[in-house]
């Protein structure tokens, strides 16, 4: 870790300003990794960060974890982003479908913890797909910079990492756990309890009331289209209450919004590849990406029916898990 620090050093040699760019509608990884790599470029070598994304950050308790971190963040347009100012991309490299830059844009830093991708023009990566959250990454830096993080941004540290893990329950690496109670001593209790409580819109409760009256179940796996969503984060909200199922190994949530098809996808088991089904969904219209256990994806409508495009994306997804064409999901609300 010390190596890995000193290139990044290097890396920003020189600048005064940087721009920390996310990926697209930020997750709590992604925020609390914005904001750490922000403190951290701060303290150390006193230069100025300013966190970004494009999208919208929708899900209730990333909003309510955004108004409890309360730092500046820039909301981009929704082109692709090209800047003369140092960059540093927080959980999502250059040219991937959620990614504010494109593949031939120049990069300071990329630090990340899903697969690598070809990097062109990057002086410092750090990629790492063993790892569960970019959270637990930025906590290492810190740690290695011995700097203490302030309460409000250990939690947030601290969230990503429980979120991203499911509480260190999925995808999860010894550095995950060392970083996790390394945090713990340093949060703010209430604060996160707060957060992952925080109160839904009224839209989720109409998406979801779609979702279980069309959802179909095969054996170990559902299917659950969600209409047009109220905002783009709410497909894997419902993925996450759905894979509480019992008996369900796998979870297909697809949503319209702003015309796109999003696809939130979730496994139970480790060693299932929801990156790879993800991808077998979109084909080549669209962009995916994701880990062992849960990945997403968004397919251009481009003027197509969003019932219809849902209907072929449950086609794919069922044939790459090898459910026989002629079998007849049961639905999950008679």
């Amino acid at each position: 870790m010390p190596k890995r620090w000193e290139q990044l050093q290097e890396a920003v040699s020189g600048a005064e300003r940087i721009q920390i760019l996310l990926h697209d509608d930020p997750d709590p990884d992604a925020l609390a990794s914005g904001a750490a790599l922000r403190f951290l470029l701060q303290e150390t070598l006193g230069i100025e960060g300013q966190v970004a994304y494009r999208g919208v950050v929708s899900r209730a308790e990333n909003r309510a974890l955004v108004d409890y971190l309360d730092e500046p963040m820039e909301n981009l347009p929704p082109h692709p982003v090209r800047t003369d100012r140092p960059v540093a991309l927080i959980d999502t490299q250059p040219g991937t479908g959620n990614s504010p830059i494109p593949a031939d844009h120049p990069a300071c830093i990329v630090i990340d913890h899903h697969g690598e991708r070809e990097l062109e023009r990057v002086t410092f990566a750090d990629i790492r797909p063993w790892i569960g959250a970019s959270s637990t990454i930025l906590t290492q830096y810190l740690r290695t910079a011995e700097l203490l993080p302030p309460t409000r941004l250990a939690t947030a540290l601290f969230y990503g990492i429980k979120t991203d893990t499911r509480a260190l329950s999925r995808d999860t690496s010894a550095a995950d756990v060392a970083a996790y109670f390394y945090l713990l001593p340093f949060i703010d209790v209430d604060a996160v309890v707060e957060i992952e409580n925080a109160q839904v819109p009224a839209v989720y409760f109409h998406n979801l009331s779609i979702a279980m009256k069309g959802a179909r179940v095969y054996d170990d796996i559902i299917f659950a289209y969600v209409g047009k969503a109220g905002y783009p984060d709410l497909t894997a909200e419902i993925a996450d209450l759905f894979l509480r199922l019992e008996g369900v190994e796998w979870v297909i949530c697809v949503g319209a919004y702003d015309g796109a098809m999003y696809i939130s996808l979730r496994a139970r088991n480790d060693e299932a590849d929801a990156e790879e089904l993800a991808k077998k969904m979109v084909g080549d219209e669209g962009s995916a990406g994701g880990r062992n256990t849960l990945a997403g994806g968004q397919v251009p409508l481009d003027g197509r029916d969003p019932g219809e495009l849902a209907a072929l994306l449950e086609k794919r997804a069922l044939a790459h898990l090898q459910v026989p064409e002629d079998v007849e999901g049961e639905p999950l609300v008679p």
